[in-house]
């Protein structure tokens, strides 16, 4: 049984920096921020703020004036642990928890000691903590000689012991060069799974999209699995992969797949790479997208950004499941499938409602069987052996007995068709 882990006072702070002309609208993104500190249980955020700055400053990040006014208000509130939405540097680090007499962790921090938190199988693990370490490695310099590593987990936000981190540089690289083997290992198994998965015929359908945009909950609802699904950032970490029988369409192995978030660190892009291997391999991918949300078009961008990076070609199928209609209103509703109508590749639904999941899966069981059309061949009593075939596909609607041979009426797809001109 796990001890229960003390709950840590945390501040989050988003710095809305003018000089940085790609950065996001600051409201959406300080709430993003929020959202990220509650997917930690032992988290309690008990204040946020937008820091408006023409530029960070190089050792401090913040202005004099801006710190100790910050400072008053973490001794006020008791704050133990502040969250910097952002890259800050280890000096930047160093001085501000010197100035607040906190913990403090940035946006790469932060989403480590979620991933440790949530990775369950072998692979997550190694995975998460080759990235751990990689960031650790860019931090030895005075920056970290005072973090715990008494608690379970990565010990980024706390824990009891007294212990410091004395590895060097060299230490971490032997503990990387020894979970890349490990890492290498498991990856192997991954593939041979992969391999006696390809030999089976069923197209693999991944679904993708951007973090808390309702994927777990759509998977459940298709696949009637119980695989984590909450109202959480990174609720799921690890794919998961289950079978579902389409109406009147194949049998799919459907993939759940880690949610992908903007400015995701680089260190975590590689580190996850494998665990969207299944996406690489998937026939049709399905980006879930919450159409609730504000932010929805920019959330849609960096997901295509991120497959865009991961190889995926343009030739790929790929449909957009609009989710979350649920929480629109009446109007909104009303216009979003209307927009999604006037596309085929667009499905307005519910993942907890329900609606419009019929109309997804059939159109899903076209994208994968194709397109059936019905044709009327003649074969010789000669071809027996074809005849045969296709009363095995179970695809023959008709069959009439001539004087030359069969007349066979066939409903059947491209591919169908194609393997029968073959045999």
């Amino acid at each position: 049984m796990e001890h229960e882990r003390a709950v840590t006072r945390a501040w989050v702070l988003h710095p809305d920096l003018k000089s940085d002309h790609s950065r996001r609208p600051a409201e959406p993104a300080l709430a993003e921020a929020i959202a990220l500190a509650d997917a930690l249980a032992e988290l309690q955020v008990v204040g946020a703020d937008v820091v408006r700055l023409p530029k960070a400053h190089a050792g401090m990040l913040f202005g004099k004036g801006k710190i100790e006014e910050l400072r008053q208000k973490f001794e006020a509130d008791e704050v133990e642990l502040v969250l910097v939405d952002g890259p800050v540097s280890p000096v930047q680090q160093r001085n501000l928890e010197k100035a607040w007499g906190v913990k403090l962790l940035d946006r790469t921090g932060l989403i480590l000691e979620i991933f440790s938190d949530r990775a369950r199988t072998k692979e997550g693990v190694l995975q998460v903590e080759m990235a751990a370490l990689s960031y650790q490695r860019t931090r030895l310099v005075r920056a970290w000689t005072h973090l715990e590593r008494q608690r379970g987990g990565l010990g980024f936000v706390g824990g009891p012991g007294e212990t410091q981190i004395e590895a060097d540089r060299r230490a971490i690289d032997d503990q990387l060069v020894r979970l890349r083997r490990q890492l290498d290992k498991v990856v192997k198994t991954r593939t041979l799974h992969r391999a006696a998965r390809a030999k089976v015929p069923y197209p693999i359908v991944a679904l993708v999209g951007y973090t808390n945009a309702g994927k777990s909950t759509l998977f459940n609802r298709l696949t009637g699995a119980d695989v984590m699904a909450k109202d959480m950032l990174f609720a799921t970490l690890d794919p998961t992969m289950r079978s579902v029988v389409l109406p009147d369409g194949p049998e799919i192995i459907l993939s759940d797949t880690v949610g992908f978030i903007s400015d995701l660190p680089t260190e975590l892009v590689a580190a996850f790479r494998a665990t969207l291997e299944e996406v690489l391999g998937a026939d049709l991918i399905c980006h879930v997208r919450d159409i609730s949300h504000g932010e929805s078009e920019a959330q849609a961008r960096d997901v295509m950004d991120i497959l865009t990076s991961l190889g995926i070609d343009e030739d790929r199928p790929l449909i957009e499941i609009w989710n979350k209609i649920d929480l629109l209103t009446p109007e909104a509703q009303e216009a979003m499938r209307a927009r999604a109508a006037r596309d085929e590749t667009r499905f307005a639904i519910s993942a907890v409602t329900g609606e419009g999941i019929d109309d997804l899966l059939a159109a899903i069981a076209d994208i994968l069987v194709g397109v059936k059309t019905t044709e009327t061949l003649t074969l010789p009593f000669s071809q027996g052996k074809k005849r045969a075939w296709l009363f095995a596909q179970d695809i023959v609607q008709d069959e009439a007995q001539g004087e030359d041979g069969f007349d066979i009426t066939v409903r059947w797809s491209a591919r169908q068709k194609q393997d029968f001109e073959r045999l």
